[in-house]
């Protein structure tokens, strides 16, 4: 049996909740196969302990949106809506699942009070995006009560966010005419930089950058911050991304960088490798190719296993600094508007990414654990007591 697992398909007014041991489910074009109360999707359900997962599908709009609550003990689950071209709906629902799961682990280590969601929208944010379809998403999110607030993130923006906030009053990463933070990218640029700095420090005795081989992954909005800041601090910046545009407008602002090909960015001899798009790109075939000492990027889930990659970079000698949470500086902006936004604290806030990273270090080498390890220990730490705190009331 699932414990504490909400599986819901919505077409917003019509609700069914499923039971974990039909065969299958197909509904406004949705389609999982689930084979029995023991299936890998639902026991992965069950395994990473997530509160709720609710689907939702508009017709008129096409929507296609997936809602994955993993955790709410510390507050509402805060999270960004992705919005990307998965290969299969299952993709998408694995990717919420993870999404979450760490933004659980991200507030938690950051000590805000505030629980893991994600959303993905399936589709393609260069084609398909309109202000009826993230009306309805608003719409969407709106009937969840509050238990979800959500954000921009990969493949979607300050505008988008306007939109849903015409539905709803659960959505952050509203522009600042607004009364918003606007865009989070430089203060979670910021954030992967102090992490990153943490590391060098570490590894090298000294958190100067100067001369150091960074490769970055990915030239979105959170990698061109990322750029922008270690070009300041005299790195030699190498870069990749999959969009030639993106590429272009880089190299454009900075010239000196080395632009590597998709195909052959494992095989860079670099001092960091800096991983900004999206999730996975640690994993069996890419770590034994790896000739850095330190991955520390804004990406989401870049370990495809988080045990048995995130060991095999520590045998092969190579720091991690665990995504969530040297990326939460998004978060800790956003949740800023919360309380009435300043940027000037979210900044302050962010910049304490640093010290926690090097007290993360310090913890697992006390206790012969990974750095993942060691970062969900000491977020479900904090969880745990708070939940305690709470039973004793």
């Amino acid at each position: 049996m699932l414990k504490g697992t909400v599986f819901t398909v919505t077409q917003f007014k019509n609700y069914t909740t499923f039971a974990a041991n039909q065969q299958a489910i197909t509904i406004n074009q949705f389609s999982l196969t689930v084979m029995s109360s023991n299936n890998e999707l639902f026991a992965k359900l069950a395994s990473m302990g997530h509160e709720q997962v609710v689907l939702c599908h508009d017709e008129h709009t096409g929507l296609k949106a997936i809602v994955a609550i993993h955790n709410t003990v510390l507050g509402p689950a805060l999270g960004g809506t992705r919005m990307w071209q998965y290969v299969n709906d299952e993709e998408a629902l694995i990717d919420a699942l993870r999404l979450s799961e760490g933004m659980t682990y991200k507030s938690a280590i950051s000590g805000l009070n505030l629980g893991g969601g994600k959303a993905v929208i399936i589709g393609d944010s260069r084609k398909n995006k309109s202000e009826a379809l993230f009306r309805r998403y608003g719409k969407f999110i709106d009937s969840l009560g509050g238990k979800y607030i959500t954000a921009e993130d990969v493949g979607t923006s300050k505008g988008d966010m306007e939109f849903i906030a015409m539905e709803t009053k659960h959505v952050t990463g509203l522009p600042e005419h607004r009364g918003g933070s606007g865009d989070p990218s430089p203060v979670t640029a910021y954030g992967v930089f102090m992490g990153l700095k943490a590391a060098v420090k570490k590894v090298y005795g000294h958190d100067h950058l100067e001369g150091k081989k960074v490769l970055v992954q990915g030239t979105g909005n959170v990698g061109t911050n990322l750029i922008d800041m270690l070009i300041k601090e005299g790195a030699h910046i190498s870069i990749s991304d999959i969009f030639e545009d993106q590429i272009q407008r880089v190299t454009k602002l900075h010239p000196g960088v080395k632009v590597v090909d998709p195909a052959k960015i494992y095989e860079q001899e670099v001092d960091i490798y800096a991983p900004c798009a999206l999730g996975a790109t640690l994993n069996d075939e890419t770590i034994p190719s790896l000739k850095c000492k330190i991955v520390a990027g804004a990406a989401n889930n870049q370990l495809k296993d988080t045990a048995v990659h995130a060991k095999m970079l520590q045998d092969r000698g190579i720091l991690y600094a665990p995504d969530f949470l040297i990326n939460a500086g998004g978060i800790i902006n956003v949740y800023s508007e919360l309380e009435g936004y300043n940027r000037q604290n979210a900044l302050s806030k962010t910049e304490g990414i640093y010290s926690q990273t090097l007290r993360l270090f310090d913890f697992a080498e006390q206790n012969n654990l990974t750095t993942h390890e060691a970062a969900v220990q000491m977020a479900l730490r904090r969880i745990d007591d708070i939940r305690k705190l709470r039973a004793n009331r």
